[in-house]
């Protein structure tokens, strides 16, 4: 019985709607009456300037031509490539950063540096001084040997 009041509402709600149809405007009812104004398509002043249109001839001739709307201006690409480093940079540092935040791997680190600077002992003072010094010295060197040379 609730299945047959269920059909009968549903059959009442399709007979209103199909009178409801009936009083809306179709296409063919537009052309038959003369007296009646016909509606015009409004303009989209977007599509209708002239920059719109050559952009949209311009990609038109680029599809037909095989170039791909991927393909960028070199500067943009490099632009883009430059960014992309800088963020990997970025995280990179970030990662470091957070690594280096536990205290097991900072004490890692300063006996690392402990033992780099016991195994590789600081260089000499000899060794930063400018090079007309190093030459000077080497002449120096030189002429001691030749004069000792002549002693023997």
């Amino acid at each position: 019985m609730a299945g047959e009041l269920n059909t009968s509402m549903y059959s009442e709600i399709q007979r209103e709607r199909a009178d409801i149809g009936g009083l809306m405007a179709r296409p063919e009812y537009r052309e038959w009456n003369p007296e009646l104004i016909k509606p015009k398509k409004l303009v989209n002043p977007v599509k209708a300037s002239r920059t719109h249109q050559e952009l949209h001839r311009e990609l038109l001739m680029n599809h037909r031509r095989g170039l791909g709307l991927d393909s960028k201006p070199e500067l943009q690409r490099v632009l883009e490539h430059r960014r992309r480093n800088q963020l990997m940079k970025k995280k990179k540092e970030e990662l470091e950063a957070k690594r280096l935040q536990c205290p097991f791997e900072q004490e890692l680190l300063r006996r690392q540096q402990r033992l780099n600077q016991l195994e590789n002992p600081p260089q000499r003072e000899e060794d930063h001084a400018p090079e007309f010094i190093k030459v000077r010295e080497n002449l120096r060197r030189i002429a001691t040997l030749t004069s000792e040379e002549r002693v023997l």
